[in-house]
């Protein structure tokens, strides 16, 4: 492969607030920092992979911002780390999309989010007769409104576009935003027949599969990602799940193998947040399936790329080059599974 990944979806603009804890209704907490970042799939993704400083791996954001301040924010951040975005459209009349980030100082996090132009951003902004890349990543299902609406054919509309791209011959995979509801099943199940690749956290595969990933003490239950995995693939996943949560990261391929790695063991005074850990996990595995590493070796780079999150508080400023990113391990050790 040499014509480089696609990230398409949401662009928008994180302002981190740290806060001592999430108070309850009607009270009060402390905010000790206030930063601005980038956020969202295409952002956070596709910069982790350039970081990785890699220049063999051309790299272009799909999306829409506003015609305003934060749009012209994000293309300078990301024309700055050697992204092409060429295909990010500024839509007048309404703002880039942001998304206040709470996050406690012990790593939680919670999000109030304004769509803006992510929400007009349309399968035919993606011009798939044009789009000359080797894979093409979307995210996230759940937070894409004209992507998340009902296809007659195909089920959605993000499955008709994940569908388009393979008749072009290239290799798909998507990512799915947290949400508390009832629509995991109804609108991300239709694409998974068309991705070749499916990454997500414990919290989303379990709720698209129906199987609980935790148990009443809140430990992870492995047999029942194993069979997460292999729903997946009976639900016409086509080469790999993946599926990491703070404690490590699990995949099977489409042989059945399964395989399972712990997370880098960050000291917890070390972590400074948690923002686009899930990103960074995904750039990891993206970076990974592009260089043709294999799926036990995928693991453990996705690993470094999210432990790098952790090392800061907005979503890209922890992510490090290849070689610095994988002495991590060395340097942290791997949590016990």
């Amino acid at each position: 492969m040499n014509k480089g990944i696609a990230i398409a979806g949401n662009l928008l603009v994180d302002s981190v607030k740290i806060i001592d804890t999430y108070p309850e209704v009607g009270m009060l907490t402390n905010i000790r920092d206030i930063s601005k970042c980038c956020g969202g799939c295409v952002p956070n993704t596709i910069i982790d992979i350039a970081k990785l400083n890699d220049k063999s791996v051309p790299l272009k954001a799909i999306g829409r911002v506003g015609d305003d301040d934060y749009g012209t924010y994000l293309i300078d951040l990301l024309e700055s780390f050697g992204v092409n975005s060429d295909r990010v459209i500024k839509t007048p009349g309404v703002p880039t999309s942001f998304t206040d980030v709470m996050s406690t100082i012990s790593g939680t996090r919670t999000f109030f989010h304004a769509r803006g132009a992510n929400a007009f951003f349309d399968i035919s902004d993606i011009d798939f007769d044009n789009l000359d890349v080797d894979m093409l990543h979307m995210g996230y299902a759940l937070l894409l409104d004209k992507f998340d609406e009902p296809d007659p054919e195909y089920g959605t509309v993000l499955a008709r576009a994940l569908a388009t791209a393979q008749s072009k011959g290239i290799r798909t995979s998507m990512d799915v935003v947290s949400e508390a509801g009832d629509r995991f099943s109804r609108i991300v199940t239709p694409s998974l027949k068309y991705c070749n690749y499916a990454i997500l956290n414990e919290v989303e595969s379990a709720e698209i599969a129906g199987i609980p990933a935790r148990d009443a003490n809140k430990k992870i239950i492995t047999e029942n990602l194993k069979k997460i995995c292999s729903i997946f693939f009976e639900k016409g996943v086509k080469d790999i799940v993946a599926i990491h949560a703070p404690e490590g990261c699990w995949c099977m391929d489409r042989a059945g193998k399964f395989y399972a790695v712990g997370s880098v063991d960050v000291p917890r005074p070390e972590i400074k947040g948690t923002v686009g850990a899930g990103d960074a996990f995904c750039a990891g595995m993206l970076y990974s399936i592009y260089k043709g590493f294999d799926v036990e070796k995928a693991l453990h780079v996705a690993g470094c790329t999210a432990a790098c999150n952790l090392l800061s508080k907005n979503a890209i400023d922890g992510a490090l080059p290849f070689d610095e990113a994988m002495k991590l391990e060395g340097k942290y050790g791997l949590q016990a599974l």
